[in-house]
């Protein structure tokens, strides 16, 4: 279903160059960045355009790493990118040893507290974290839309709740912003509906290939009920010293 996907989340370049901008790296000489849960590389590619930066793109799947391979040869950004096929729970990054993590739409695999404390000693002090992550844009919500989440992700919050998140494990926050509706309509979900009619006349529409469209049109008509509650925040923040 993701395979061909230019995103496997809601995201879009201008929102990934605004983090960038707020994240301060622009103008800094040979970075070492991570972007972790990667996927097939939108935002892999766009760090490795906006940023002087040696990029350490990190999927568990294979699949998605030789689309960014083949994308990055495309570009001519092959020197700037190096694919690694690892858990985000294995990562084998050495203490203090980058300047930046990246992260668009993936740190819930973790869970956002256990992935802010994991992924904090690979930074160097005065380096940057910037995650995009599930959040409630209201403090209260429709019932139904409140216990599809508790049930998905039970670390759903507000944003004030993922910042005192980072202020309490070692990060100062220096931005956040809530992805745009086109971020998820125009970027994500309909393009993944054009790719649904393919995906299931590849499987001979199976009982397990329509059970699969099936939840993701769930998905998509419980955002548009509810785009106003409901959206991924990007939070950027930095490691203050130890």
């Amino acid at each position: 279903m993701h395979k061909r996907g230019v995103r496997q989340g809601p995201g879009g370049d201008k929102e990934t160059c605004l983090a960038i901008d707020m994240s301060g790296l622009r103008g800094q000489s040979n970075l070492k960045v991570a972007d972790i849960g990667c996927g097939t590389g939108a935002s892999t590619l766009l760090l490795a355009q906006q940023l002087d930066a040696q990029i350490t793109a990190v999927d568990f799947l294979p699949e998605f790493l030789k689309v960014l391979d083949e994308s990055s040869s495309r570009l001519g950004l092959t020197d700037r990118i190096t694919t690694l096929a690892k858990s985000m729970e294995e990562l084998p990054f050495a203490e203090a040893d980058l300047d930046a993590i990246w992260a668009e739409g993936a740190i819930y695999n973790m869970g956002f507290e256990a992935g802010v404390i994991a992924w904090r000693p690979f930074l160097r002090p005065g380096g940057i974290l910037a995650v995009s992550e599930i959040t409630w844009l209201t403090n209260t919500r429709p019932d139904d839309l409140q216990a599809h989440w508790d049930a998905e992700y039970p670390e759903i919050d507000t944003a004030s709740g993922k910042i005192a998140i980072l202020e309490r494990h070692g990060f100062s926050p220096i931005g956040y912003f809530p992805l745009p509706e086109h971020c998820w309509i125009d970027n994500y979900y309909q393009p993944m509906r054009n790719r649904f009619e393919g995906f299931l006349s590849a499987h001979n529409h199976s009982t397990a290939a329509k059970a699969i469209v099936e939840a993701e049109e769930t998905e998509i008509a419980l955002y548009e009920r509810n785009r106003d509650f409901v959206s991924y925040g990007y939070y950027i923040a930095r490691k203050h010293g130890d």
